[in-house]
Formats: C-alpha cells, sequence, structure tokens
C-alpha cells in the first residue's frame, strides 16, 4: 500500500547558475546515505552530461529519492528535484516546481541574490511553495551572510531571520538543511481511491528502455502493468516498469499519491510523452487534465551547415539522436547557396542553440557553421493576383517576401531584469538602449560600496539574440546578472539587409534589422568582409543593401602583376598600352570571375555580428 503522505516531503533546489545547487544535491545524497563516499566519483552527481559539468550548469531536470531519520525519529521520504537554472528551461522549471510542495532557495553569501535566483522564486511562490531559505558558501573569504539574508528580505520579501547557514562543498548546516525540510515543508495531499492522475514533469531517452518518463502522482494509484492514457496526446501505453532513483535506479510495484518516480510504457518517440501532459487511467480516467500544460514552441532560430558538404547525412543523423533526448529542439533541411545543404533549426533561447551546438561538435565530431540566428516575425501581408490577405511566421530573412505585399511586421519583446553593480551602471544603460530597450524601473539594492542597481527593461528579442549577452558580461567584468521572459509582439519598422558581394547576394549573411540601426549593421559587416575575404585578380565590391538600395559599400582592391615591369626607356604609349590591355582582361574577369569567400569569412562575420 501507499506510504503515509504525512512521511512524505517534495521539493525542488532553486538558485542562480553557480550558486552550488548541485553541490548541495550531492551533500544531501550522502548524508542520507543515497551514495557512499566511494560511489560518489565524482562531484555534480546528477548533472551527468559533460557540458554539464564543465560549465557549472543544469540542462536536465533530475530527481532522486532519499530517506532521512528525523530528530522525531520518523524515517521520512524526501523527493528531491534539481532543476535547471537557466531562462530556456523556464518550462521545464515551472513543471518541476508545480510537482513539489516546497523549496530550498540558496543563495551564494558572496554573492547576493541574482536575476534568476529572483525569477524562479517568484515561480515558486506562484505554485503557493513553502521557502526555505539557505545561505551558502558561508565558509568563503568573500562571504557576507547577514548582508546577504539582508538582502533575501528586502528584495524578494521573504522572511530570512531562520535562513539555514550552510556550506555545501565543505558539508557544513548539512543535517540542518535536511531537518529544516522536514519541518517547513508541507506534506503532499491526494487520494489513493480517486482515479488516477499524474503530472509527466520529464522525458528522456534510453537506448534500452525506449522512453523513460518521470511522473509525480497526484491521486490514484501508479501501477506496473496498467493501462494509461496521456490526455493531452490522446496516446495510450501499457506500463512495463515503475521505479524511483536513488539515486540508483529502484524497482517499484507501483507509485501512490504525493510520490515522484519514473516510468517505461515502450513509448519509441520523446515527442509523446512532452513535459506537462497528465497521465490517467486508460479504463477509469480522470474527468480533466491538470493545468498548466502548454506547448514548448521555439523562440531562436539559426541554421546548420556542416563545413565538409560531405557530412550532411552525418549531421542528419545526429540531430535525429539528439532530438530522441530533446523534444523542445526542431529542424528541418533548408538550402543555402553559399554554403550548400543544411538544417534550419529552432531553439528555446540561445544557451539551448549552444549546448546543441556543442554537443554537435563534441559527440557527433561535426564542424559546423551557424547562420546569424534570428528570431520569429509575424508578417501581415495583403491581398495579391493569386492570394487573398494572410499572415505568416518568417523563421528565414532569406525567405522574405515582396516588400510591396507586407502591411506589417511584428517582432517578439521581452522584459529584462538585470541586476548590475552600481558603478557599471551606465555603461549597462547604453547598451540597452542602444538595442532600442523602454526602461521600465531602477532600483538600487544594498547599502554602502556593495549597492547594486536592478534594472528593468523592454527590448526587442532580435536584439538581444546576437551577442547581447556577451557584452553585458564585458561591460560589467562579469558581474551583471541577466533574466527575461518574452512579453509579446509588437509593431516594428523592420526590413531585410541582403550582403552582396560582386553584385550577388550571399544569402546566408541577410538578416532582419530595423531601419534605423540597418546603416551602422550594414557599414560595420562590409567593413567586416574587406577583411576576411582574400583579394582576387580583380576588384571585388562588398555592398550592404535594403530592396535596390545600396547603404553601404566597401571594395576589395586586386592583386596585381606588374606588367611594365620589362619596359625600360622608350615611348610611354607601351606602357599604356599594356596596361589598358590588362585593364580590359581584368573587366572580363570580374565579369565571369566568381567570388571564393573561405568558411572562415563566414564563421567570423557571423559570430561578430552585431558588434559595430
Amino acid at each position: 500500500m501507499s506510504k503515509a503522505l504525512n512521511l512524505i516531503r517534495n521539493f525542488s533546489i532553486i538558485a542562480h547558475i553557480d550558486h552550488g545547487k548541485s553541490t548541495l544535491a550531492d551533500r544531501l545524497i550522502q548524508r542520507t546515505g543515497g551514495l557512499t563516499e566511494r560511489e560518489m566519483t565524482r562531484g555534480q552527481v546528477l548533472d551527468n552530461m559533460e557540458i554539464e559539468q564543465e560549465r557549472g550548469i543544469t540542462i536536465k531536470a533530475q530527481t532522486v529519492r532519499l530517506k532521512w531519520k528525523a530528530a522525531d525519529g520518523e524515517t521520512y521520504e524526501l523527493n528531491l528535484m534539481d532543476t535547471p537554472g537557466h531562462v530556456d528551461f523556464a518550462y521545464e522549471v515551472s513543471r518541476s516546481l508545480a510537482a513539489c510542495e516546497g523549496a530550498l532557495l540558496v543563495v551564494d553569501a558572496a554573492q547576493g541574490v541574482e536575476a534568476q535566483t529572483l525569477a524562479n522564486v517568484y515561480q515558486s511562490i506562484e505554485h503557493d511553495h513553502e521557502i526555505v531559505p539557505v545561505i551558502n558558501k558561508i565558509d568563503l573569504p568573500a562571504a557576507e551572510p547577514e548582508k546577504v539574508r539582508e538582502e533575501i528580505e528586502e528584495i524578494i520579501g521573504l522572511d530570512a531571520s531562520d535562513a539555514v547557514m550552510a556550506s555545501a562543498k565543505s558539508g557544513i548546516g548539512i543535517d540542518e538543511v535536511l531537518q529544516a525540510i522536514v519541518d517547513k515543508i508541507p506534506p503532499p495531499k491526494g487520494d489513493p481511491a480517486a482515479p488516477l492522475k499524474a503530472m509527466l514533469v520529464d522525458s528522456w531517452y534510453d537506448p534500452y528502455l525506449g522512453v523513460v518518463v518521470l511522473v509525480r502522482v497526484m491521486d490514484g494509484v501508479l501501477k506496473k502493468g496498467a493501462q494509461i492514457k496521456f490526455m493531452q496526446a490522446g496516446t495510450t501505453h501499457l506500463v512495463d516498469r515503475v521505479g524511483c532513483h536513488t539515486p540508483k535506479i529502484e524497482q517499484l510495484d507501483e507509485l501512490g499519491p504525493g510520490e515522484i518516480g519514473f516510468i517505461t510504457a515502450q513509448i519509441k518517440e520523446i515527442s509523446e510523452a512532452r513535459v506537462g501532459d497528465t497521465i490517467t487511467d486508460a479504463k477509469k480516467p480522470a474527468a480533466q487534465a491538470l493545468p498548466g500544460f502548454k506547448e514548448v514552441q521555439p523562440v531562436v532560430f539559426c541554421g546548420l551547415f556542416p563545413t565538409d558538404a560531405a557530412d550532411f547525412e552525418k549531421l542528419r543523423d545526429s540531430l535525429y539522436k539528439l532530438r530522441l533526448n530533446d523534444a523542445s529542439f526542431s529542424f528541418e533541411m533548408e538550402t543555402s547557396a553559399a554554403l550548400g545543404f543544411g538544417f534550419r533549426c529552432g531553439f528555446l533561447g540561445l544557451l539551448h542553440l549552444e549546448i546543441i551546438q556543442e554537443r554537435l561538435t563534441r559527440e557527433y565530431d561535426l564542424d559546423l557553421i551557424t547562420t546569424a540566428p534570428s528570431v520569429v516575425y509575424k508578417i501581415a501581408l495583403s491581398k495579391s493576383k493569386t492570394e487573398d490577405a494572410k499572415t505568416i511566421e518568417l523563421h528565414n530573412p532569406a525567405d522574405m517576401p515582396d516588400p510591396n505585399r507586407i502591411v506589417t511586421i511584428d517582432e517578439p519583446w521581452i522584459e529584462a531584469t538585470i541586476y548590475v553593480p552600481d558603478e557599471y551602471l551606465g555603461a549597462v544603460l547604453k547598451l540597452c538602449q542602444d538595442r532600442r530597450g523602454i526602461q521600465k524601473n531602477l532600483t538600487y539594492v544594498g547599502h554602502g560600496s556593495s549597492t547594486r542597481a536592478q534594472v528593468t527593461y523592454e527590448l526587442p528579442l532580435n536584439e538581444v539574440v546576437f551577442d547581447f549577452y556577451d557584452r553585458l558580461k564585458s561591460l560589467s567584468k562579469g558581474y551583471a546578472s541577466f533574466d527575461y521572459h518574452q512579453i509579446g509582439t509588437r509593431e516594428g519598422d523592420l526590413v531585410k539587409m541582403s550582403i552582396l558581394v560582386n553584385e550577388e547576394p550571399v544569402d546566408a549573411l541577410s538578416m532582419i534589422v530595423h531601419r534605423g540601426n540597418a546603416e551602422t549593421r550594414g557599414r560595420g559587416m562590409v567593413e567586416r568582409l574587406k577583411e576576411l575575404i582574400p583579394r582576387h585578380m580583380f576588384k571585388i565590391p562588398i555592398q550592404a543593401a535594403i530592396g535596390g538600395k545600396v547603404i553601404a559599400r566597401e571594395t576589395l582592391s586586386a592583386l596585381r602583376k606588374d606588367v611594365t615591369a620589362k619596359c625600360y626607356g622608350g615611348d610611354a604609349t607601351r606602357k599604356r598600352k599594356l596596361l589598358e590591355k590588362q585593364k580590359k582582361g581584368k573587366a572580363k574577369m570580374r565579369e565571369y570571375g566568381s567570388v571564393s569567400i573561405p568558411q572562415e569569412a563566414f564563421i567570423a562575420a557571423l559570430r561578430m555580428g552585431d558588434e559595430s
């Protein structure tokens, strides 16, 4: 039979990147005997991707069931969910939080409250969670726990008077954290006799078991051998395995109300097991699905092309394999005159793009060219002779329709929250103004030398997807923290800027820009290409154009052979004749010659696409 609900605690850990969330999870696992010191062959046990360990970030939500004998002598079952901290995975975080009753808020004693901490705490408060503040890294020389305690109260509005002081690395305060979980986080509610209702929290692909589904049972009992139905997807499956991670895999007969565990049901495609779906009994279904489900939509698009055209098949296979584990990533084939065959890929955000790109390079040994990232534009078209008026979504600047038919172009906007030390505020405000930002709020946090500004800006996503984050970090020497959420679309005066090399458009370099910034952006691009393209035997014009109007131009001079070297003395007409002959040859060459742009030039031009 299912366990007594009052002995179960479901909680997640929320924190900004690098505040010690995964290390704290390690210590809790070790302290409760989930793994012995010998079995913990590496730190951050729950981060099992090489990229997660290297960068110190969590990409996939992980769960682990721990047993802890509390001060009252009872043994409690603690279900810990280690959630991603980055904004790109905000929906996954929201589902993980919906599966819990409380959260540990981990704040670095040296860094204080940062942007992502704030975003995730507000999500946690919306789910009506009991939040236990934990001030981590108190043994660092720069630690100021009292100041951080004040910050938590001042910025978030949580009572931090009894915040747990801990150092996950040194193992200080771990017992106090476990006791606080038992004392402060409420037990789950649920009726074992009601029809089965469980939330699909996450899913991943296992080459031996198929899709493994992480679930939180709300009502009813989920048993091995049961026929289940996914309410949003409308598919039915037979459960062949029920279990939990301790963090070793442990098989169970059933999961009762309030419990978190995993099931397998011979599901082949991860797209069938969508995060946030409701699982119910196929024979005796629940009346309605759990609230909060939404389709995950890609936000940023870019083209991925193999440097060597022979790698195209390899790239396609690699993308299919990656998609097995990541349903939020989408791709379709595209061709480019300059780069050949490749794929147009959709991502949840820039970090997601970077991770996929890095995994393709590392795990599948591919050499890739990435075109400039772009966002999804909504374009309203007027009626034409052959078509009615309609609205289309544009993912690729190269597919921009005829400008004469465009009525309006709407672009996505975001609301960004930036925390920055006072001395870098001027540079950050200028960066946001240059990117067409609208300032909404500016407040100060803290006292004396450690004053920080909290700035809220509305910005077009188009201006953020290039190198906004890198520029923000370099302007603030790495101290600024940044978090955002989308706030819908707005109409913008946007145009397609084409780059022409020797009067031939290069589709991979075309981009959609705001009319006001087009000239600066175009001039920066042509100047850079002039340095990157090697000289040929003829003059090459490099132009940036909007429609038929050239807005910036640079000319790459020709390589010249000194044809007059053999003339010594004699009449000047001989030299002129030879030079005229050379001139005619160069003109002919330019007419028929094709300009080869090396791959490195593309990569460099696209990578630095926004530093002007």
